[in-house]
């Protein structure tokens, strides 16, 4: 082992190196961000491993993500010290992974910090065998000794003198932790005992819940607190079966103060990721692909529910936003904007009166910073204000004694005023590279609402999206047919996950069901008999997060928990009953059903880890109908459209065809010929069919019935 640095204190200048390292070849935003550290850098793989081995030395492992500010700070103060990377140099091989595209490395070791912390997040710091095995771990560490943490190098010293001296109780402790770590792949299945799955089961999960409600400032628990949209999904489904008020109340509720309070972007829509209080007010800036997505499509249903234009604005202002700062030219859709600009978390977002007088002028400002909160004491760091709907527009003109319509135009004219100065600033990093599951999730978003807001710029971004994915981020079908998980600098690389394929068909069949182009149908099925063949257990059921063709790592897991981002489990069962339904083929139910079976007891005892599962376990017993609307090439069916468009229906699949009565198509059309020359509808349940109708009144009434 070679000698070790012994600096005289733990707290060293900065300094920066001119010198790239082997990152400056990688294709992440987060690892480029890394590459001229005076850091002896490795991306993951075999030849940094192989370097531990000949020279006997540890893995210094670094997890995180080009939007997260605790990793900025860590690489500011440690990896970009010439001194603290020396330590590393000497004494560690240090490999760099962008969670994001390597989600299965950051799964396995994250669990290993949480089994041996109690807590997780990123940055996350974890000391490794040359052979990959865990012994020591944490996230952010200092550059020296504060927040009652140890200084980094004084970790490093004592971490490589420990594996020097004390190589013995290293190794024994690693095969024990190794066999904590793969028992945990197997205990998230649930165990042997089955719940029945019913719809007692989902409303004894709905009980369960709505007890951690938080009915002043809506959302669950307390701060931090997160968005929570598939939980808020799965009560708005409880709702539609159950018609009980109180949960639409829940739902809407908490979808008014999460968007009226500083965690939504008020000039330029989308949300930030989640608030540091209990209020909604300060957010974690940074904006993230998956979150928006999934938030859209909730205020989407929100609005089909209440007919309320509010929620169908805050649609489409998060839909617009992606559609000028998240989407690539070839269609793509980026994964993240970050929560620093110019050093300073949130500096780009907020506001003091002065700016917004020179701006807006000095009565207009006073309406204006009435409302949203802007005072000279500020409700953020400096004097800066965060911009949040303190209260609703009536209040605001009452209490400022002006016509509310005066009120109302002052707002939108200075939102968009200072908008456009805002441009102007210096704005966050973009994290510009494609991940397919993220890009799924947008592609649902943008397919759904293309269809039910009748906005045709919505469809064509998702069409462009699919045929990116499918195109670009897709081997050949010769050479197996595989997805891929991540695309940036022009290159698609890396096997895809689970989650990569679950998403990317659903936002396959969402975009079928929607546009009626049977194109989708066909790719989804590929690919739903591709994900079979390469991550499903045939032992014990369930999938695997990595598939067949991934490399091997120390771990072989099952993701079941439903956290920022559904399970690839939870969603794999949705989409093959929709699967099932919409081609006849009743293998794809048969697997889905093992999939609930394995969830069933986790979801009656930890029901707010599994909202999307629930949500999935909702369609599988809700009675699905299966709607047929056909039509003549060319012919507008526009007046039964709108009935799919306007009403909230969870519980159908929907197949559109201006080519019908052809069962080699698709099997559900088999029989089914237009009434005449108009359009028709065919509505059908548990094996029973409705008779076929050209008229709203009768489809709404076979819809809803």
């Amino acid at each position: 082992m070679p000698a070790l640095h012994k600096p005289p204190c733990y707290y060293f200048p900065m300094q920066s190196s001119k010198r790239s390292n082997r990152l400056a070849d990688e294709s992440s935003p987060y690892l480029l961000q890394h590459a001229y550290n005076p850091v002896d850098w490795y991306p993951w793989g075999d030849e940094a491993f192989a370097r531990a081995k000949a020279e006997d030395k540890p893995v210094l492992l670094s997890v995180g993500y080009s939007a997260c500010h605790w990793c900025h700070v860590m690489e500011h103060e440690s990896f970009e010290n010439e001194e603290i990377a020396a330590l590393m140099n000497e004494n560690f091989i240090n490999i760099k992974v962008d969670r994001e595209e390597r989600p299965d490395i950051d799964q396995i070791y994250m669990n290993f910090i949480q089994l041996t912390t109690g807590r997780g997040g990123w940055p996350m710091t974890v000391f490794l065998t040359p052979q990959g095995h865990p012994f020591f771990g944490g996230t952010y560490f200092p550059p020296y000794d504060r927040y009652n943490m140890p200084g980094f190098p004084r970790l490093l010293i004592s971490l490589a003198e420990s594996y020097r001296d004390k190589r013995d109780e290293i190794l024994h402790s690693t095969t024990e932790l190794l066999g904590e770590l793969r028992r945990v792949g197997l205990v998230e299945a649930g165990g042997p005992n089955v719940a029945p799955l019913s719809a007692e089961l989902l409303e004894r999960a709905q009980k369960s819940i709505i007890r951690s409600y938080d009915a002043t400032n809506g959302g669950f628990g307390g701060a931090p607190k997160f968005p929570s949209p598939l939980t808020l999904e799965f009560l708005l489904r409880q709702f539609h079966q159950t018609k009980d008020d109180g949960l639409l109340q829940i739902v809407t509720h908490s979808c008014r103060k999460m968007a009226d309070g500083g965690m939504y972007d008020h000039l330029g829509g989308g949300f930030h990721r989640y608030s540091v209080d209990a209020v909604w007010l300060v957010p974690h800036f940074e904006k993230m692909l998956y979150d928006n997505a999934q938030l859209a499509r909730l205020y989407l249903h929100v609005w089909q529910i209440t007919k309320e234009d509010y929620f169908k604005q805050k649609t489409e202002d998060i839909l617009d936003y992606v559609l000028r700062e998240m989407t690539d030219e070839a269609g793509g859709f980026y994964s993240a904007q970050d929560a620093d600009s110019e050093g300073e978390e949130g500096k780009f977002f907020v506001w003091t009166p002065e700016e917004i007088t020179q701006i807006l002028g000095e009565e207009n400002a006073r309406l204006f910073g009435f409302h949203y909160d802007v005072s000279k004491s500020g409700n953020f760091e400096h004097g800066t204000s965060i911009l949040h709907e303190r209260q609703s527009l009536e209040d605001s003109a009452e209490e400022l004694k002006v016509p509310i319509e005066t009120l109302a135009q002052v707002l939108a004219e200075g939102k968009q005023k200072l908008f456009e100065v805002r441009e102007s600033r210096i704005k966050p990093m973009r994290d510009d590279k494609v991940l397919t599951a993220w890009n799924g999730l947008m592609l649902s978003a943008f397919a759904e609402a293309g269809f039910v807001l009748d906005r045709d710029d919505y469809l064509s971004a998702a069409r462009r999206n699919a045929e990116f994915i499918s195109g670009t981020m897709r081997v050949s079908i010769s050479d197996g047919g595989l997805l891929l998980r991540t695309y940036g600098n022009g290159k698609a690389k890396l096997n895809a996950y689970l989650e990569d394929y679950a998403l990317f068909i659903e936002g396959l069949l969402v975009l079928f069901e929607t546009t009626g182009e049977t194109r989708w149908l066909k790719e989804a099925e590929q690919l739903a008999d591709t994900m079979i063949a390469e991550f499903w257990d045939e032992d014990d059921g369930g999938f695997y997060f990595t598939g067949n063709s991934h490399e091997e790592l120390i771990v072989r897991s099952k993701d079941f928990f439903d956290n920022a981002t559904p399970s690839g489990n939870s969603v794999a069962a949705e989409i093959l009953t929709r699967l099932s339904k919409i081609t006849g083929d009743e293998k794809y139910s048969r697997y889905a059903a093992a999939i609930f079976r394995l969830l069933s007891s986790n979801l009656m005892k930890y029901p707010q880890a599994f909202g999307r599962a629930l949500s999935s376990l909702s369609f599988y017993l809700g009675g699905i109908k299966e709607v047929v609307l056909l039509y003549d090439a060319g012919q507008e069916a526009s007046g039964l459209h709108d009935l799919l468009r306007e009403n909230y229906l969870p519980d159908k699949i929907l197949v559109m065809s201006a080519i019908h009565g052809d069962p080699d198509i698709l099997p559900i059309l088999e029989g089914k010929e237009l009434i005449g020359d108009a359009p028709t509808a065919f509505v059908c349940e548990n094996f029973t069919c409705s008779e076929p109708v050209t008229e709203k009144e009768r489809f709404l009434e076979q819809l809803t019935g």
